[in-house]
């Protein structure tokens, strides 16, 4: 049994992996494409990412399962909303704050993004 100290531990290593992926997306983005779609791209790469490390290393879950990938699927769609919306309302309130407003987004959607990660996609099964 995972203690929530190594699970948030590792959560935090696949989070930061995911957002350097993002990050580093949205910044080679953000001139072609305007700061919505260069966010929505690289949130969804990010995402992948942080699929991958948090099932296998963070919640330790190996069995193949359509229905959590559909859960996860779900999650990151409704997050990546939040994210670009919270990304557009920061970058109104903080003109100039690109950086800013990358990380707030970045941080709504991580608190939302671990809970629904431990409590619905990643629930360990019950037998």
């Amino acid at each position: 049994m995972r203690t929530l100290k190594k699970e948030l531990k590792m959560f935090i290593m696949a989070g930061f992996s995911a957002v350097a992926t993002d990050a580093s997306t949205y910044y080679l983005l953000f001139n072609f494409l305007g700061h919505s779609p260069a966010k929505a791209i690289s949130f969804i790469s990010g995402s992948a990412v942080a699929y991958v490390l948090n099932k296998y290393l963070t919640f330790e879950q190996t069995r193949k399962s359509y229905p959590e990938v559909l859960r996860f699927g779900m999650l990151y769609t409704t997050t990546l909303g939040v994210n670009v919306a919270v990304n557009k309302l920061s970058l109104t309130l903080l003109s100039g704050w690109v950086f800013a407003a990358f990380l707030i987004a970045t941080g709504t959607s991580t608190v939302l993004n671990y809970l629904g990660q431990k409590f619905w996609v990643f629930k360990a099964q019950t037998l």
